[in-house]
This record gives structure tokens, sequence and C-alpha cells, in this order.
């Protein structure tokens, strides 16, 4: 692609794939596109990500190269339910395969077996036709199993060869098809063949394709369950919406609303779109959102999240972002597009997949001439079934299934638990991640001031706060904000200011009743010359504690002292314990003042601390560790932290639901709870556990088994494998793969 030209992403379904080989070739046939910067393809979602020049090239003629290496293409963006339509249509008719190969095979195995195993049945059998009419009747059952069921590993198979990419239905349409056309040639012309080798193996080729048939159908339900997580979060999404047109509701489609329309939303309902109350109060479970169970109080002025659920009350807002602007959209995509993408480990397994097919066939062919060089009478039919069960046992399908399935399905249990993967990658970077680096404000604190303190000198508190708060009231600083909400939340009547009078840097004076009431630091006291001895050890304990001292004075007496403070979440300390049992070296940075930041630490049992430091200098920081050779996971609020989420191995957003967090960093958490983290790793660790064990199942089968097939326990026990349970076999380690990865739908954080 040249430099300066806009590149566009586009998202393709692609139907037909069944191993890593099909992967490789799509991806290697796009790639060679004129204009086509990058494409990924994954085999457990069926889709192409595909990053491309529109001046140079465009969807139609992706479409065509798709289509070209044998697959067919559907376009997503002209019909977003396109895919799950043709997987849907797909496994339909792997079905009626299924169903077809086992009407045609059982009976056919009971032909060609029956004989071996019950000489009665042998003598019986020769009495009412000729064994070469029983061969006829075998071609007959074999051949629409052959060409009918197996038609699909033909079509594919071939293409495979066309792009010198063989792949599982080249081994298939090889294995089935040697086994079929030897069995013709035995029954049409057994003469040409050496003494006691022109046997017929109609029911191997048949049972060859019925059981892989079998495997895909499962393999397909299988890989069905592994999205389950995207159709619950569409699930969310509402059909419709109640939107006023001329003062009246009328319901229209989702699509149909734009921004700025007025839409109605009753109790029980789901609000269909994000938007910004205009009337009406209620209350809201966010917790699709939020991960928080507590409905928020939602009045005029408040922002609605498309895709929550309204409670008892009704209210009108103003549509302001629709289709996929919205956040439950972004979601969605989020989670699709960490689904999709490759992490580094997957890159192994492509390289190895891509060399495997063709030294399968080599290995096959050295069998069939090893046997014929020194296997014993009849060496052509040993030979034979050697090589066709080596083709058969050496499928690659489990070793195409391992990444992408463990991937869909950790990435979709983790949006089930608020955390959401930007991209593959992040997963498995945060599973190795060793190094936690967490920010002060928002992260380990609330990030807002609250009243945490207070204690009165010769009045009630309650009075006390009242004062305090009444003369704050019409202070704009944020220390006064927090007393005043800190006395609404008791539930205090605050009494009308007779007079008002700020002192920037020191405090406030204000008349409260007919009384005088002087709010401030220490130095406005002695500026009043109040004596402020009784409640100085206080304040300095407070201070020492990271919270600021507020002194209260009435009528020129000290009558109190409050403490403000941006308080420790609960759990954040049980999370940074949590830290330290994975093994991680926690750390904080923050640009608040070196008392306050150690004060916080120490609450939370942090012992690295770095403070009063700028955004540019924590990302130094970060740098500083991963020179140290520290795989360094960056823990922050999503927007003043951009460089250090960037800088990191994989940067964390923690308390999301706002757009800035959720472009902010690798891994978004929906939630406020800094325990969320160490879910995310727990999560990350357990599915890095399973592809790595997902891929020692795929390549110990393909090591154990392939010299099991070509015959090495025939000179030690006189064994050689049938090609029908070489196909067995084959079948039953993709479903394996799949249905190992489907575990991690019942990780459960608080088990582990």
């Amino acid at each position: 692609m040249t430099e300066n030209t806009q590149a566009e992403t586009i998202e393709l379904g692609v139907q037909g794939m069944t191993c890593a080989s099909c992967v490789a070739r799509v991806e290697r046939t796009l790639r060679k596109q004129p204009g086509v910067a990058q494409a990924t393809v994954n085999l457990a979602t069926e889709r192409a990500t595909v990053e491309f020049a529109p001046a140079e090239t465009n969807v139609e003629k992706l479409k065509a190269a798709i289509v070209d290496a044998g697959y067919q293409p559907i376009e997503l963006a002209r019909a977003p339910d396109a895919l799950a339509e043709a997987q849907e249509r797909e496994q339909a008719a792997l079905l009626g395969g299924v169903r077809m190969g086992i009407a045609l095979s059982v009976p056919l195995m009971l032909i060609a077996m029956l004989p071996m195993m019950v000489p009665a049945a042998m003598t019986a059998m020769h009495g009412l036709f000729p064994m070469a009419v029983w061969g006829i009747f075998q071609l007959v059952l074999a051949t629409p199993v052959q060409f009918g069921v197996g038609r699909r590993f033909y079509r594919q198979g071939w293409a495979e060869l066309r792009h010198g990419s063989p792949g599982m239905n080249t081994l298939v349409m090889l294995g089935s098809s040697a086994a079929y056309f030897y069995s013709v040639a035995a029954l049409v012309a057994p003469e040409v063949f050496p003494a006691g080798t022109a046997h017929l193996y109609f029911e191997a080729s048949a049972v060859i394709i019925t059981l892989v048939e079998l495997g895909k159908y499962l393999e397909s339900k299988a890989k069905g369950r592994t999205s389950e997580a995207i159709k619950k979060l569409m699930a969310l999404e509402a059909k419709t919406a109640r939107v006023l047109r001329a003062g009246e509701p009328i319901e229209v489609p989702i699509a149909e609303v734009v921004p700025g329309d007025e839409v109605q939303v009753r109790p029980g309902e789901r609000v269909p779109v994000d938007g910004e109350v205009l009337r009406g109060e209620s209350f809201v479970d966010e917790s699709m959102v939020t991960g928080e169970p507590i409905p928020v109080e939602k009045s005029a002025g408040a922002r609605v999240v498309g895709g929550t659920v309204n409670q008892a009350g009704a209210f009108v807002f103003r549509a302001t972002k629709v289709g996929a602007d919205t956040v439950l959209a972004q979601i969605i995509q989020m989670v699709e597009r960490a689904q999709s993408s490759k992490p580094p480990i997957q890159a192994t397994a492509d390289r190895i997949a891509a060399v495997f097919v063709p030294v399968v066939i080599l290995v096959a062919l050295g069998t069939l001439a090893l046997w014929l060089a020194i296997g014993p009478a009849p060496a052509l039919g040993y030979g034979f079934v050697a090589a066709v069960s080596v083709l058969v046992i050496a499928c690659p399908c489990a070793m195409g299934l391992a990444t992408p399935t463990a991937i869909m399905v950790g990435t979709g249990k983790a949006a089930e638990l608020g955390i959401l993967f930007r991209q593959g990658a992040a997963l498995e970077t945060l599973a190795r991640g060793d190094a936690v680096v967490l920010d002060k404000t928002g992260t380990l604190t609330k990030g807002r001031p609250e009243l945490t303190h207070l204690h009165a000198f010769g009045i009630d508190e309650g009075e006390a706060l009242a004062l305090a708060a009444a003369a704050e009231e019409a202070s704009e600083h944020p220390l006064g904000r927090a007393v005043v909400a800190g006395a609404r939340a008791r539930g205090l009547e605050l009494a009308p200011t007779e007079s008002f009078r700020a002192e920037t840097g020191f405090g406030l004076e204000a008349r409260v009743g007919g009384r005088l009431v002087q709010v401030g630091a220490d130095r406005y006291m002695e500026k009043l010359g109040v004596d402020a001895s009784a409640g100085r050890a206080l304040a300095e304990r407070l201070a020492a504690e990271a919270s600021t001292p507020i002194y209260l004075a009435v009528d020129g007496a000290l009558r109190a002292v409050l403490g403000v403070s941006d308080p420790l979440k609960e759990g954040s300390a049980a999370a940074v314990s949590r830290l330290r049992a994975l093994g991680a070296r926690v750390a904080m940075l923050t640009g608040d003042n070196r008392v306050t930041a150690r004060a916080v630490a120490l609450r939370a049992g942090i012992e690295e601390v770095t403070a009063e430091v700028l955004p540019a200098e924590k990302a130094e920081f970060v740098k500083r560790l991963q020179a140290e050779g520290r795989r360094v996971v960056f823990v922050g609020d999503g927007i003043n932290d951009a460089p250090s989420l960037a800088q990191a191995d994989v940067g964390v957003a923690i308390g999301a639901g706002t757009d800035i967090a959720i472009e902010a960093g690798d891994v978004v958490l929906m939630q406020s709870e800094l325990g969320a983290v160490a879910d995310a790793i727990l999560l990350s660790r357990r599915t890095l556990r399973t592809i790595r064990m997902n891929f020692f199942w795929a390549y110990a089968y393909n090591v154990a088994l392939i010299p099991v097939a070509a015959g090495a326990l025939y000179p030690i026990i006189g064994m050689l494998l049938n090609p029908m349970f070489a196909a067995a076999a084959m079948s039953v380690s993709s479903v394996f793969v799949v249905t190992n990865s489907l575990r991690l739908r019942r990780f459960n954080p608080a088990q582990t």
C-alpha cells in the first residue's frame, strides 16, 4: 500500500474454513491483493479483518479472492446477521450430511465387516449372492457418501492444492479417495493386484467422511456456544423506541431514532439509545455498564445509556448517540474485535500449520514406500492402510482451533464480568504481567473529596456540621462542597446565611442564624486570633492520614475540626493484597504531594510510591520498569494517564462507561473497583493455560498417533490402525479442544 493513502478496514465472514491451513491460505490470498496492508483471519469466529487502500482495491475484489481460495465470503457490513444465518445453514447442511452418511455407512460396514467377524455370516451371504455382487452393493452404498457427503472436501481440497497450500480438506480428500478408488480398481480388475492385496475398503472411505462430517458438526455446535457473550450483549439492545413527534409518543424501530429525538421511557423498559434526561425522574439499573448492582438516580441533565433498564419512574430524554455510536454498540464491537484478533502465541501455531500438512503427505508417501520395501505380504495392502491412516489422523483441525476458541470464550467471560479486552493480544500480555503500576486518584481512591472526620468541642456534632455547611453552601471550593454534601447525607437542615465573605487562601466568614461562623485553615484561625490549640493534635493526625483539616469557629471560639479527603475505595487494600498474591510487584504513581501519597499507599498496603510526578514522568517510570525486564500493567482512569497507558505493556482503564475510557486502554474495566484488575489477570492466566493445554493436546496427539497410524506397533503387537478409527480419533481431538476451551465459561474469580 502506498504511503499517504487513506486506509479502510472491513470485516468479512468466511464460510468453509476447517483448520489452521485454511486460515493461512485465506490470509495469504488476501495479502497478495493490491492495496491490502494487513489481513487477519479467525477460524473460531469465521471472520477476516482486512485493512486496504480503497484507491487500489475494493470489497468485491476481496470477496472474489476469497472465492478463488475456495471459500464463501459474506459482507457483514451490509447484512450484520448474514454470518449467523450462514452458520445456521452450514450446521443444517452438516447435520444432513451426517444423517446421510450414517444411513449408508452402517449397512456398508455390516456387509464389509460381518463376514470377518462371524464366519457363519459369510456362508449365509454366499448363499444369497456371489461376493462380487456384495462388492457392487458396497460400491452403490459408498458412492453417494464419497461424492455427496464428501463433495465439500473435494471442492475445498482441490482449491487448497491449486494454491499450493494443502490442508485438512486435502488430507481427507486424499485419504478417502485412495480407499475408494483402490476398492473400485480391486472390484473391477482384481487380477492386476498382487496376490492377497485386492481388498475392498469402501467402508473405510465412507466412514472416514461420515466421521469427519460428524466431527465438523459437533465442532460447529460447540463453536456456536463460544460466542454466547456477544449474543447476550446484543440481547440488551432495545428493538423499538417511543419517540415524541409533535408531542405525541410514536413507537419506531430503533434504527429510525436520530440524535435530537425526544424519547419517552416507561417503568420497566430498556433505555433504547444514549442520551440526556430532559424531564422526569427515575432510578436506572446500569449494572451492564458499571457492574454496580444499585440503581442510579436520574433526573434532568443526567446521562442515560442505551441497554440499561429503567426502574419505577418515567422520564423523557434527548437522544445524543444512536446506532454504532452508543456505549453498548462500542462494547459489542470491542468484544468482537478481541475475539477476532490473534495473540502472539498464535503466530507460532500459524508457522507450524503452514508446513505441517505437506510434511504429513510426505510421511504418508514414505510410509507406503517403506511397507512396500520391507513389509510382510501383502505389503501393498498393509502399506495402503497405513498411508491412508496417516493422512486421516493428521488433520490439523485441533491446531487451528486451539487459540481462537479459548480467546473467544475467555474474552466473552470477561465481558460478563465487566472486563473488556480491546484485542486478544492484550489477554496474553496481561497474563504475563509481573508489575502493576497504579494511579492514585480515581483508581485507588474514589476521586472526589468527601467529609471523612468530624470532632466537635463544646457543642453537638450535628449542630457544628450544620453551621459549617450553611457557611460553605455559598462557596465553590471543592472542600466546601464536600462539607455541604456530608451535611446533606446526614439529613441536616441548613439555615440561610445572612452575610458571606471569602478570604482566598485562608477561609470564609458568614453569619448564620445571627451567629458568626468562620471556617478555614489553621492560618485563618491564627489571623482571626482564635485559640485553636485544642484541635491542633487532631489536625496534625488528619494531615498525616491524607485528610485536609478544616477548623470551625463560632462566635470567636473553636467549635470543631473537620477532615476532608479523597477516601480509599472499599476493596482497594484487598485488591492490592490479591495482586501481591499473584506475584506482581505493585507500585503507586501520583501527582499529589508526598505526605498524602504516602498516607494513601500505607492504607492500601503499597510500599513503592512515587509522588509529585507529571503525566510524562509517569510514562518514564513505566519505561524504567520495562528496562528492568518487567512486563508492566498500568492502571489509570483513562483520561490524564494516556501516556502511561500507551507506554505500558497493557494499559487498563478503570472506572469506565465513558467514551474517553473506552478508547484509552488495552483493557477497559466497566466497574470502578480495583479488584477487577486481579480478576482480569486471573482470567488471562487461565485462558493462556487453556491455550497451552489445547496446543499440547493437538500436537501430542499428532506426534503420538502418526507413528501408530504408520504401523509402528505392527512389529511389536501385530496391530495396524484402521483408517476408520483414525478418522474417529481425529474428530475427537477437535471436539476436545473446543470443549476444553468452553470450560472457561465456568470461571469464577471468587473460587480461584
